[in-house]
């Protein structure tokens, strides 16, 4: 019997993943991928700086001045978790002082759309959510 290539070794990996088990790599993935600030900055990323246009590259200040309330250390630390998972791509340009932008790569553009459609989902539901946890706060005895 011959030895399975590394390729068929990855293809029958992907037939046995379950995100429902801990201990699989697309539940470690979704746990990355699921927090506001990447949800955002994908967002961000495949929409431009008025999130209405195409995918277009940010600088790290237009990032932080699109994304009201993220921290720096947050910023930068999402940005790099972003990067190793190969979801966003960082250009440096050596300019005075130098530029740095970021934009998605083929596999965050891949992501974009889901994480935009949740965006909008949430600002399109906030109010009905809101009045929904209003009465259920109401009629639970203890709230």
């Amino acid at each position: 019997m011959a030895t399975p290539t590394a390729a068929q070794q990855r293809n029958q990996n992907k037939s046995n993943y379950n995100a429902f088990l801990a201990a699989c790599p697309s539940h470690k993935m979704l746990e990355r991928i699921s927090g506001k600030w990447v949800t955002l900055i994908l967002s961000a990323l495949g929409s431009g700086p008025d999130c209405t246009g195409e995918p277009t590259p940010m600088r790290y200040s237009e990032l932080s001045r699109l994304l009201a309330g993220v921290s720096q250390k947050m910023l930068t630390q999402t940005l790099r978790s972003l990067e190793r998972d190969g979801l966003v791509s960082r250009t440096v340009t050596p300019t005075v002082p130098v530029t740095v932008s970021y934009e998605l790569t083929e596999l965050g553009l891949s992501l974009h759309q889901m994480m935009r459609g949740l965006k909008i989902w949430a600002e399109l539901h906030i109010d009905e959510v809101a009045t929904n946890r209003a009465e259920y706060d109401h009629a639970t005895p203890g709230n």
